[in-house]
Order: structure tokens, then sequence, then C-alpha cells
């Protein structure tokens, strides 16, 4: 095999690669072999017609195909390395030369990992986000709790009023006929909530338990059912039940109830002690996040696009991954919302773009203030994994190759260079 390398624009770069051609000809062997059961030449068994045989009837490209991803696949790996480059993306491959007898010839056009030019990194000034709790919160956190221990009671003596729990039944007409999705039985609707399309709830205040009602709504532009879009629409309502929510009061006996305290004081004082925790946590990740953006800002490097479209991908197969866990496909995903995958995609790239940045400017800091991980450190993270995971720390080991053990220690450097950073910056 022999190799040249071409640097292109943007940190792209093409890789030229010769195949010898008795190399390129043993692949076409090999396709031959692969593929001979599948010809039927007349005076030959299934099977047993020689090679020449077959491409004297289909001609001489007729293995082509499987031989040059057999080459491909054979050289790439090789020439990626003798490149001396880090290629950071899939290659896109074209065939320039392809003959039986003659060297095999192609090209990988391929992203580069490109070059960072660290600005200011060092005793960034960023805004210090706020910890502080205020009496509002600690209210609201108190109002949260009484929420959660409220009790529903049934009305029987009134209609309909703004933040009820009713049942309806409910059938919808568009055009004066019935649609797809439009009727619902014992359905629970809380007025207020806005669940329902423009109008619908409102219009079911001062309505009585028994009372059919006709209800007008338009739906909205952006309605995922794409036939319904701007149409205006009339249902039949049925109120069957209306309950309303009593929350307890808020006094030492509530306190008691929901808590280990005995008086609403005590509580509110936990309350408040608990969310200054949950407020220093959360502004500590934000002051992080600021300093980090603005080192990145200060930063210049010039991304790939194919780079870019690699983390979009992964971005994508990582949330197909979680609907799926929740038992949504992304076809069902993109059938709902009426999105496509390249909407998608457009979607995500201003966030790809952002973690690529991020990603490589903390490994140059890394690079820049020579953080390097130990193997002893790499065994102490192991084993705060192997005790969250409860799992024997050696049988965690026999699950990591060299690879995940060198991704590792790339991930703790670059932790490393985010904490060098918070504690260099000035935060005002």
């Amino acid at each position: 095999m022999s190799l040249q390398v071409e640097k292109l624009e943007k940190n792209m770069a093409k890789l030229t690669v010769e195949v010898p051609a008795e190399q390129f000809d043993e692949a076409i062997k090999a396709a031959y072999n692969k593929n001979k059961n599948r010809f039927n030449i007349p005076g030959f068994r299934k099977g047993k017609a020689p090679q020449a045989m077959i491409e004297k009837m289909y001609g001489p490209g007729v293995f082509y195909e499987d031989a040059a991803n057999e080459a491909i696949d054979s050289s790439y790996g090789d020439a990626m390395k003798e490149s001396g480059l880090e290629i950071v993306s899939r290659p896109e491959i074209d065939i320039t030369q392809i003959e039986k007898g003659k060297d095999f010839i192609y090209t990988a056009t391929v992203a580069v990992r490109p070059e960072v030019t660290l600005g200011q990194y060092k005793g960034v000034e960023v805004q210090k986000a706020d910890d502080a709790v205020t009496d509002s919160d600690v209210e609201a956190e108190l109002k949260r709790v009484q929420e959660q221990n409220a009790r529903l009671i049934s009305i029987e003596d009134r209609p309909v009023e703004d933040g009820d729990q009713t049942i309806i039944d409910f059938e919808g007409f568009v055009d004066g006929k019935p649609f797809d999705g439009g009727k619902g039985t014992d359905y629970p609707l809380t007025i207020g909530s806005h669940s329902f399309i423009d109008t619908f709830e409102e219009q079911l205040i001062g309505k009585n338990i028994g009372e059919e009602c006709e209800v007008n709504v338009t739906f909205p532009s952006e309605y995922h059912a794409k036939e319904l879009v701007n149409k205006p629409a009339t249902f039949k309502v049925t109120v069957k039940e209306i309950k309303k929510k009593e929350l307890p009061e808020l006094n030492d006996e509530f306190a008691s109830e929901v808590s280990e305290f005995e008086t609403l004081e005590e509580y509110k004082n936990d309350i408040r002690t608990k969310l200054a925790e949950r407020k220093q946590r959360a502004a500590a990740t934000e002051n992080e996040n600021r300093v980090v953006e603005k080192v990145v800002e200060n930063a210049q490097m010039d991304i790939p696009d194919p780079m870019v479209d690699n983390e979009v991908m992964n971005m994508l197969q990582d949330t197909a991954r979680r609907m799926q866990s929740q038992g949504l496909s992304l076809d069902q995903y993109l059938k709902y919302t009426g999105q496509t995958v390249d909407a998608m995609k457009e979607q995500m790239k201003p966030q790809a773009i952002r973690r690529i940045q991020t990603r490589l400017v903390l490994e140059a800091v890394a690079a820049a203030e020579n953080i390097t991980i130990s193997d002893e450190k790499v065994d102490e993270e192991l084993k705060k994994m192997a005790d969250s995971y409860k799992m024997e720390v050696e049988k965690l080991k026999e699950y990591m190759g060299e690879f995940e053990k060198e991704q590792m220690k790339k991930d703790l450097a670059v932790q490393e260079a985010v904490d060098l950073l918070v504690s260099e910056a000035k935060l005002v």
C-alpha cells in the first residue's frame, strides 16, 4: 500500500491510497469465492463455474464492488495510522481506479482535529451566579408541599369554576364531521391547566354536572395533526364530575404531619437550609458553565463540517435511545410532532458546535497546563464507580480495555482543567 496526504481547507484532508494490483486481484478472488453460489452458468453446477467464465458472462466488473469494499476495509486503518493525522470523521470514499491487474486507487476525504488557539483562560471575569435564598423561595417550597398534600372534594351544588378538576365526555367536529382523536370518555381535565386547545377550558366555567354544552375553538397553526391546523371545531361536552382541591392549613399541625418537626417555624428553617444547599450546588455549576463559556469565547478554532455532522448524529442517536427507553420510537415522535429528521439535525447543530468547542478548548487547556492523569488516579475513579454500581472493582476493570482507560484519563484531565479555570476565575 502507498499513501499520499493532501491538506485541504478548513481542517480537511484527502488521503490517496494505492492498493497493489496483486492484493486487489486477491480481493477479487475472495469476492468470487464469496458470491459464486449466486450464479447459474449453463454447463456448470451452481457454485462450480470458474471465475473467468462468470466474468465473461457478466462483465469483468462483476466482483468489483465486493473486492473494493474488501480492499478499502483492509487498507484504510493502516492509511489512517500512516497519515499521522488525528482524523475525527468517517471517510468520504471516492474510487479513482478500479481494474483487474492494476493498482486499486481510492481517496478518503476526512476531517482532521482542529488546532485550538487559546485566548485568556486564567483569571477570566464572569458574573457570579446568585445563591441567596429569599423568603419567597421558602414560601414557594412550602406552597409546593402544601399542594402535594391537598385533598380533592367532590362538588355537587355549584357549576364549574377556574381551578376545578373535572371529568368530562367530549366529541369534536370539524365541518360538521367527527375527526380522529376528537372523542374522549371520562376524561380528567383541570380547568386553567391549558392542556386543551384555545379557550376550551374557559368555556366550561359556569357549566353544571350533567349539562351538555357546545365549545367552539380553533386549532393552532403549530398543531401536530396537519389536517386540523387553523381549523375551527365544535365540541359537544358533558361535565360528569367536579372536584375542588382543598389545601391544608399552614400551621404547626401541618408541619408535624409532613416533616420531622413539631412547629411550622422549625420546618421553615429546615426548608431554608436545604434550599441554600441546593442553590449553592446549582450556583457552583452555573459559575463553572459561565467560566468555561468565557474561555471558549476567547479561543479560536475552525471546526470542519463533518465533525459537526458526526456530533449531531451522536446526539440524534442518544435522543432516540432515551425515547426508546420511554417506550417511544423516533419515528413515532416524528410522526406525532410533524418534524423531520433533517429538521431535528438542524436544531441540534448549535448545541453540537458548542459541545465540540468546549471539549477542544478544555483539552487544549489541559495540554497547556501539562495536566496528566496517573494510573493511580484512574484506579481511584474506578473504585468510586464500582461503589456506585455496587460491584467489585476488579470486575469493572474487566470491562475496560486500553481505549476506555485512555478515554477516562482524557475525561479526568478535562475535569481538572475545569477545576483550574474556576479556581483562577474572578467571580464578580
